[in-house]
């Protein structure tokens, strides 16, 4: 952590979209010359049977994946590994390449180590991803594909962009995510509905046999919450994500007035729905949490609550490369304290 704490201050001095594009041109040479990134690969992947478990025929090496968001174009896979994460969710994917929103769209909230972002989907579409997942999948590590519709596709056309990615991309994932939940693509959040989940569900699971799960907002309330995702995993949904970004900007003392808000200040927000939806779908589907965690105790929080798999996004931008490391070795450390061999022995405890 000393050496990131020192160029810390230099990197925040950059846009934070300047500093993921640099972030990104890093984190893909191992593409180019994976060799020279061996020796931070041997000291940061954290090997350890107590972290492994299988999920959706794959094998998770560690619960600790990449939130989709930082990963859209499937260009930094490899990059990832070489931080420690036990898997990657890409995205999100669109059919058709966009822009997305006018800059500046990314903030940062520094004393509250939280981020705001706008960014609308931006990324280089379906087949530009296709082609860099046919590069690599399948891979070391499983990859998660986290779709969205194109800012210009209607709601009433929206069930035919994600039916679409489905068919084109679902051979080059382990499992596939219906994100729904975005607060910066016009009318997203709406299709959060019963209608629309069943219809989608309903063509999706004539498409592929690979899980498909669907990824919440955390701005319901959790009776919608829990509504929601337990009709989705009825009429077909192989798992929860919880949650995206929230628009309760009451969370940071200079909030912008666009975009959603990840990062610390989303950790109890997110747990509380988390909490609510696994106390009614643990043991039927996989459930997977993401927001506002950034240490091994929050981790080990959210297992025991129900979920599976973890995700980190906002986390990683201020603790650096070493962070996935660090989490694994101090999870590793609380699950032999509590007498557990697996992960899998932790999962839900508190369910229990």
């Amino acid at each position: 952590m000393s050496y990131y704490n020192t160029i810390k201050p230099l990197l925040f001095k950059l846009e934070p979209e300047s500093a993921h594009h640099l972030a990104e041109c890093i984190l893909r040479m191992p593409n180019k010359c994976p060799w020279f990134f061996k020796p931070f690969k041997s000291s940061h992947f954290i090997h350890n049977s107590i972290l492994s478990q299988e999920l959706f025929g794959r094998i998770f090496p560690n619960p600790i994946g990449l939130g989709a968001g930082f990963d859209k174009n499937a260009t930094m896979i490899r990059g990832m590994e070489i931080l420690g994460f036990g898997y990657t969710e890409i995205g999100t994917i669109t059919p058709k390449p966009q822009d997305g929103n006018p800059k500046p769209r990314m903030w940062r909230h520094i004393e509250e180590e939280s981020i705001q972002n706008a960014m609308g989907f931006n990324n280089k579409g379906m087949e530009y991803a296709k082609e860099r997942l046919e590069e690599r999948y399948p891979f070391s590590t499983p990859i998660g594909i986290n779709i969205g519709k194109n800012k210009l596709t209607s709601e009433m056309e929206a069930i035919s962009d994600y039916t679409t990615l489905i068919r084109e991309l679902e051979h080059l994932g382990d499992y596939i995510v219906i994100n729904i939940s975005s607060p910066n693509t016009p009318g997203l959040r709406d299709l959060q509905n019963e209608d629309f989940i069943t219809n989608l569900f309903k063509f999706a699971k004539k498409l592929t046999s690979k899980p498909i799960l669907l990824k919440i907002a955390p701005d319901m309330s959790k009776e919608d919450a829990v509504a929601l995702t337990t009709l989705a995993v009825e009429k077909g949904a192989d798992g929860i994500i919880a949650t995206n970004t929230t628009i309760d900007y009451s969370l940071v003392p200079n909030p912008k007035d666009i975009g959603g808000i990840s990062g610390a200040v989303l950790k109890d927000k997110s747990f509380e729905i988390f909490d609510a939806i696994a106390q009614e779908l643990y043991g039927k589907c996989v459930l997977i949490s993401v927001g506002g965690i950034n240490s091994a105790e929050e981790v080990y929080k959210r297992i025991k609550a129900g979920a599976s798999l973890v995700q980190i996004l906002s986390g990683l931008i201020y603790g650096g490369p070493d962070m996935i490391m660090n989490i694994n070795k101090e999870l590793i450390t609380l699950l032999k304290e509590d007498g557990y061999t697996n992960i899998t022995q932790a999962i839900g405890a508190d369910r229990k």
